[in-house]
C-alpha cells in the first residue's frame, strides 16, 4: 500500500467496496425476518431462524444439497486431477507429433469457451439412454468434462519448470518411468495440483446450468438449493440469504488457504 498513489487507493477502495458489498448486504439478510427485508430496516433484531430453517426445516433439503456438492466436487476434483496431470505430463514428456499435441491444446481452448448450455441438450439425451439422467455419477462426468480443459493447460505449466535432468539421474539410479514420475515429478508440483484442485473445486461447486437441467430433488446441488427458494408464488429473500451465505463457506475456506497457489499458477510463464 505504501507504494499506491492516491489515485491507485481510491481505486483499490471502490473495487473493495464493490466486491465486498454485495456479500455483507446478503449476510445481514440471512439475520434478518423476512419483514425486516421487506421493510429494508437497516436496525433490525437479529436471528438465527433462517439457518435453522434452512439446514433443519422438513421443507428444505439443502442439508441433501450440501452433500450433493461435496460429493460431485470433490469426486470430479479427484477425477480431474488425475487425468490432468498424466495428460499434461505425456505432452511434455512424450514424444507426440506436433501436430498431435498442439491440436489437442488447440482444442481444449475452443471446448472451454463453448456455451455449457449448448452441451446440455446432448448429455441430456445420453444420460437418458445410458440410465444416467439424475444422477451424481453422470453430473460427475459433466464436471470432469467441463474442468479438465483448465486442468491441463495449468498442469502443462507446472511440468515443463520440471528440470528434465532430475528425471535422467533418477533414472540413472534404476529408478523406470513410473517411479520417476511418482518419487521425483509430483512432489515438484504439488503448487500446481494444489491450485489447479483449488479451482476445480470452487468451479465444480459453483456451477449451476448443468445441475439444474439434469438434476432433480434429490440430487439438486448447492447452487439448484439456493435457487429453490425462489418459487412460483413467494420468494423467501431471508432463507436465501442464509443458504447464500452457507453455499459461500467451503469455496471461501479453500480459497483462503490455496490462494498463493492458484495465483502461482494463474501467472506462471508470465515472467521469466
Amino acid at each position: 500500500m505504501g507504494h499506491l498513489t492516491p489515485l491507485q487507493r481510491v481505486f483499490l477502495a471502490v473495487a473493495l467496496v464493490v466486491i465486498v458489498a454485495p456479500f455483507l448486504w446478503i449476510l445481514m439478510n440471512s439475520f434478518k425476518y423476512q419483514i425486516a427485508i421487506y421493510q429494508g430496516s437497516w436496525v433490525f433484531e437479529p436471528t438465527l431462524s433462517n439457518y435453522t430453517d434452512v439446514l433443519f426445516s422438513r421443507r428444505s433439503r439443502f442439508s441433501d444439497n450440501l452433500w450433493n456438492s461435496v460429493v460431485v466436487a470433490v469426486t470430479s476434483t479427484t477425477i480431474v486431477l488425475v487425468l490432468g496431470t498424466l495428460a499434461a505430463y505425456s505432452l511434455n514428456r512424450f514424444p507426440w507429433a506436433p501436430w498431435v499435441s498442439r491440436g489437442l491444446m488447440a482444442w481444449l481452448v475452443v471446448f472451454h469457451m463453448v456455451p455449457v448450455l449448448t452441451l446440455v441438450g446432448p448429455w441430456y439425451l445420453i444420460f437418458r439412454h445410458f440410465g444416467l439422467y439424475d444422477t451424481l455419477t453422470g453430473l460427475v462426468l459433466t464436471h470432469v468434462t467441463l474442468n479438465l480443459p483448465m486442468a491441463i493447460w495449468l498442469m502443462l505449466a507446472f511440468v515443463r519448470e520440471v528440470p528434465r535432468e532430475m528425471e535422467e539421474a533418477a533414472e540413472i539410479d534404476g529408478c523406470s518411468r513410473i517411479q520417476t514420475f511418482g518419487y521425483v515429478v509430483l512432489p515438484v508440483i504439488v503448487p500446481g495440483l494444489i491450485a489447479t484442485g483449488v479451482l476445480s473445486f470452487i468451479f465444480s461447486w459453483n456451477e449451476f446450468a448443468v445441475a439444474l437441467n439434469l438434476t432433480s430433488r434429490a440430487t439438486a446441488t448447492v447452487p439448484v438449493g439456493v435457487a429453490k427458494f425462489a418459487q412460483e408464488y413467494e420468494i423467501q429473500h431471508a432463507q436465501m440469504a442464509a443458504a447464500s451465505i452457507l453455499a459461500t463457506i467451503p469455496a471461501i475456506l479453500i480459497m483462503f488457504f490455496g490462494q498463493k497457489f492458484v495465483v502461482r499458477g494463474l501467472t506462471l510463464g508470465s515472467v521469466k
